[in-house]
């Protein structure tokens, strides 16, 4: 299991869109995403449940991956939160 600590660098936090494309990264690997902010821990797989995460921009999370690809799927993850 790996767990890093990142900031939210979408300009303007992110909306709906931004989520769904964030859910897609998550669901390209076969191992467990999960984001925590506040102490409320979410599946990334999840679209419902991102929402109700919210993501503002300059917010910092704590991203899980577990299983195969964990290195890879964080990578990914850690690439999208930036742009």
């Amino acid at each position: 299991m790996l767990q890093e600590t990142m900031k939210i660098r979408i300009k303007n936090g992110a909306d709906a869109r931004i989520l769904a494309e964030l859910v897609q990264v998550a669901n390209y690997y076969s191992c467990s995403v999960y984001l925590e902010k506040d102490g409320k821990r979410i599946n990334a797989r999840s679209l419902m449940g991102m929402m109700s995460l919210g993501l503002p921009e300059g917010e910092e999370i704590t991203v899980m991956t577990d299983g195969e690809r964990e290195a890879d799927a964080m990578e990914s993850v850690r690439q999208f939160l930036k742009d």
